[in-house]
């Protein structure tokens, strides 16, 4: 399949006219007219999932966030921005973005996260798009049956890929959540949003101190903070399923997530 049929597969699911003002999708670097074989799907578009899909001889590599999200004058070789580049047009193979596009759509990004850690039936955005309020951040449901924080939290961490920083939660470890507000991501900003649309547990990642304590001194919606890279994981399966049906897919199970190692400290 040539790629730019493939990227017509993909925009026909995550429109790029959906992405943040500041966000940078699409196609990075790859001709267009080139056939694709095979596909390699990962979250970020670091040097470990490059070697990996050059080791591998794919055409195509498809992140999630993107690598030139910030505006650049060059890529030179000796950047490790621009040798990403170098590596991937020597090779033939191309790169391409889906990021906030991804975010909001319908279904996207908290979709699957919301599925993984499980969340069924009926799902809304947390902050509906304007254009369309079946598409927007985040996204809310319910659990089959409610559950203790604390087994909700076991239940998080066993769903989504280990990493570091694991999964912690703020809030009483014996309350009862059944209404699940998700994000995908960095997401303390909807957590206000998350406690307005009656949600008994938010989870998503990147949570900072203050934002958590005051949101426990305002409500008791409980609040579990997993790392970034495990939060968008999941809606890569849903990439592979669309994509499937043209070309050969894989996600790549590289924890290519920014935090490596965590210790405990001894009082």
């Amino acid at each position: 399949m040539r790629l730019s049929e493939l990227i017509q597969e993909i925009e026909g699911r995550y429109d790029p006219s959906w992405a943040e003002s500041w966000d940078a999708v699409g196609l990075v670097c790859g001709d267009p007219e080139a056939e694709v074989a095979s596909v390699l799907l990962a979250v970020d578009p670091v040097a470990a999932v490059i070697d990996e899909a050059l080791a591998e001889g794919v055409q195509l590599v498809i992140t999630h966030h993107p690598l030139l999200l910030r505006g650049i004058n060059g890529v030179p070789a000796s950047t490790p921005k621009g040798r990403t580049v170098h590596r991937l047009i020597r090779a033939g193979t191309a790169l391409y973005t889906a990021h906030t596009n991804a975010d909001v759509a319908d279904p996207g990004v908290s979709d699957a996260l919301a599925r993984a850690v499980g969340v069924v039936g009926a799902l809304r955005p947390l902050e509906p798009s304007p254009a369309d309020p079946r598409r927007g951040h985040g996204r809310i449901g319910e659990l089959p049956e409610p559950l203790p924080l604390r087994e909700f939290t076991a239940r998080a961490a066993a769903a989504l890929p280990r990493t570091a920083w694991g999964v912690r939660a703020a809030g009483d470890p014996e309350q009862t959540v059944r209404t699940v507000a998700v994000c995908g991501g960095a997401g303390d900003s909807l957590i206000e949003t998350a406690r307005r649309a009656g949600a008994d547990v938010y989870l998503t990642s990147d949570l900072r101190h203050h934002p958590v304590s005051e949101s426990l001194e305002t409500s008791p919606m409980a609040l579990v903070d997993a790392a970034h890279w495990a939060t968008e994981w999941p809606w890569l399966a849903d990439l592979a399923a669309l994509l499937s049906p043209h070309v050969k897919t894989r996600v790549s199970t590289l924890v290519t997530d920014a935090w490596t190692h965590a210790a405990e400290g001894v009082q």
